[in-house]
């Protein structure tokens, strides 16, 4: 799969089929329809192409109107590395959203990227789908187009309930990981490289390698119980915790520091893939280091035995075993 960064396509892509979302997640809603475009491209001799945007056009108008940031399920980087993974996607053309792009009007975006960007002769999106300056453009206008052929995103039902990352969004706040994982299709996972931190964890026997995320709003919080997987194969079971460690700091970023068991290696640097196995408990403020020192020994020990009753969780429903497909 080839990542194409701004507004140039691929010399060698020829015509296309298409499909245009912020595919936030990859839940098993999106993999469905990644597969439906593979098929339909495949009869028609096409190649496959995802649109996304970065930062997500919710993201960017909420900053401009200084209101809260939405939660983010996957930073770029991950989404990127999922949309691979379902080798559905000959290429993703990333389109930054800004101001400009923001103006930018339907026609305009008809012409721009489907039409001289991408050769588009196959789209398919969601029936609900707008675009353009104002949201001038929807399913109607697409369908008008005489170039291509415009169909609609089917609908995926995990528990008769439609697969999407506002479902995805609303278990990981509540802490229901199973949920979560039914809907993704996997177990909930975020990646970033070890930076150095305050160390702090180290002075209380218990070292911790914190991971660099994007400045995303993330929609989990608290400590966890987490398998870790670095590039190399390698993985280590241990417990997290994610938020904003109120007893040593005071407001700040959502920060991801994990305890790895039995790991003795320098990991500075390294890429590591956290996955969310179990929530332990919500995080809070204590009254002092030695405090915060017992119950990081007890969350240590609660999710070694929490590790041992699960040994190997099994692997998440598969793509769309068990669920059901129908159109909107």
């Amino acid at each position: 799969m080839q990542v194409c960064l701004g507004g140039r396509r691929p010399q060698w892509m020829r015509e296309t089929a298409v499909t245009i979302g912020n595919f936030d997640g990859v839940h098993l809603g999106h993999r469905h329809i990644l597969q439906r475009l593979r098929q339909e491209a495949d009869s028609r001799g096409l190649q496959t192409a995802a649109v996304v945007f970065e930062p997500q056009p919710q993201e960017f108008f909420a900053r401009c109107q200084g209101r809260a940031l939405p939660y983010r399920l996957s930073p770029l980087r991950d989404k990127l590395a999922l949309l691979a993974d379902s080798g559905c996607v000959d290429a993703v053309w990333v389109l930054r959203f800004n101001r400009s792009f923001a103006a930018l009007g339907a026609e305009a975006f008809i012409r721009q990227v489907l039409q001289d960007g991408l050769h588009t002769r196959y789209l398919l999106v969601g029936d609900d789908f707008r675009f353009g300056a104002g949201r001038g453009g929807d399913f109607d206008l697409l369908q008008q187009q005489a170039d291509f052929e415009t169909a609609a995103t089917p609908s995926v039902l995990v528990a008769d309930e439609r697969a999407s990352s506002t479902a995805v969004r609303r278990a990981l706040a509540a802490g229901d990981l199973p949920q979560a994982a039914a809907v993704l299709g996997r177990d909930y996972a975020l990646s970033g490289r070890v930076k150095h931190g305050a160390k702090l964890g180290r002075t209380l026997g218990f070292p911790t390698a914190n991971i660099h995320l994007p400045p995303h709003h993330y929609a989990l919080s608290g400590v966890f119980v987490v398998r870790v997987e670095d590039d190399d194969g390698r993985s280590w079971r241990g417990v997290a915790n994610f938020g904003s460690n109120p007893t040593v700091t005071v407001g700040g970023l959502q920060r991801l520091e994990v305890h790895l068991f039995d790991c003795r290696e320098d990991l500075y640097g390294h890429r590591l893939r956290v996955i969310f196995l179990h929530k332990l408990r919500e995080e809070r403020r204590f009254d002092g280091l030695a405090a915060l020192q017992a119950q990081i020994e007890a969350d240590a020990a609660a999710a070694r035995v929490w590790q041992a009753d699960a040994f190997e969780k099994p692997p998440a429903v598969d793509a769309v075993q068990g669920v059901a497909a129908q159109r909107a």
